[in-house]
C-alpha cells in the first residue's frame, strides 16, 4: 500500500513527539462521573450496579489514547458510540498510553488481562519502528502480547501502522510484514493501516499535523468498527 510520504512523516512523528507519557483519555463508560447517592431506607442496602457487558480493550499508544483531543473524543470513545448505536452490548476500555512501545505494552499485559477482555485491539509498534529498534525484538513483543491475550480467551484485532520512506525499503517491508505475521500466527483480524482514512483528509488532523482531530478520531473509529464487527456478537 502506498501513502503520501509528507503526511505520513508528520503523522508517524506523533509517536516520537509523545515520548513523554501523557495521561490517557478514558471513556465515560470506564470512569463515570460521581453522582450523589440516592436516599436509602434504613432497612435497605444500596447495591452497586456492575457493568456486566463484555469488555473491548483498546491497548495501544497515543493513537488509542487520543493524544491532544478532549476527553471523550478518542477513537475508543467514538467506537463505544458506534457499538451502542448498532445494538452491541460491549464496554470499551481505553488503555492507550502516549509514547508507549511494545516493550512497555508487554509489561502491562497482565493488567489488561485482569479485566477479562472479550476482544483486544492491539495497537502498538509504531514507536519501536520510529526509533529504529530491531524488528525481531518488536515482533517478539507483539507475539508475546498476542499470545497472552489469546490464551486468556480474548479475540484479537491487530492495528497496523507503517513508516516514512526514509527508513529504507527493506526495514519498512519487514516492519509491515511483522503485523501480518503476528495476525496470521494467532488467527487475528488485522487493520492494515489505522490512520488510512485521515492521513490526508482536510480537517481530520490537528494543527500540529500529527494527531487526529475529533473528526479524525471518529473516522478512525469507523474504520476500526468495520474490522471489529465480524468479531462481535449481539
Amino acid at each position: 500500500m502506498r501513502y503520501r510520504s509528507t503526511s505520513l512523516v508528520a503523522v508517524l512523528s506523533i509517536l516520537v513527539a509523545c515520548s513523554q507519557p501523557e495521561p490517557s483519555p478514558v471513556t465515560a463508560k470506564a470512569v463515570p462521573h460521581a453522582v450523589p447517592p440516592a436516599p436509602v431506607a434504613p432497612t435497605q442496602q444500596a447495591v452497586p450496579q456492575a457493568d456486566s457487558r463484555p469488555v473491548i480493550i483498546a491497548f495501544g499508544d497515543s493513537l488509542s489514547a487520543g493524544y491532544g483531543a478532549e476527553i471523550g473524543q478518542s477513537f475508543p470513545d467514538y467506537l463505544q458510540k458506534l457499538l451502542d448505536r448498532s445494538g452491541y452490548q460491549y464496554r470499551v476500555v481505553n488503555q492507550g498510553i502516549s509514547g508507549d512501545t511494545t516493550m512497555g505494552g508487554r509489561s502491562r499485559t497482565s493488567v489488561a488481562i485482569e479485566l477479562k477482555p472479550a476482544i483486544v485491539i492491539l495497537e502498538l509498534g509504531g514507536n519501536d519502528g520510529l526509533r529504529g529498534l530491531p524488528i525481531r525484538q518488536t515482533g517478539e513483543n507483539l507475539d508475546a502480547m498476542a499470545d497472552a491475550f489469546t490464551k486468556a480467551g480474548a479475540k484479537l484485532l491487530v492495528a497496523g501502522i507503517t513508516l516514512p520512506p526514509n527508513y529504507g525499503a527493506d526495514y519498512i517491508r519487514n516492519f509491515d510484514r511483522m503485523y501480518v505475521e503476528t495476525a496470521t500466527k494467532y488467527g487475528a483480524a488485522r487493520i492494515p493501516f489505522l490512520l488510512e482514512p485521515v492521513i490526508a483528509l482536510p480537517g481530520a488532523m490537528q494543527a500540529d499535523g500529527i494527531h487526529p482531530t475529533a473528526k479524525g478520531n471518529e473516522l478512525v473509529a469507523q474504520l476500526v468498527f468495520r474490522y471489529l464487527e465480524p468479531l462481535l456478537r449481539h
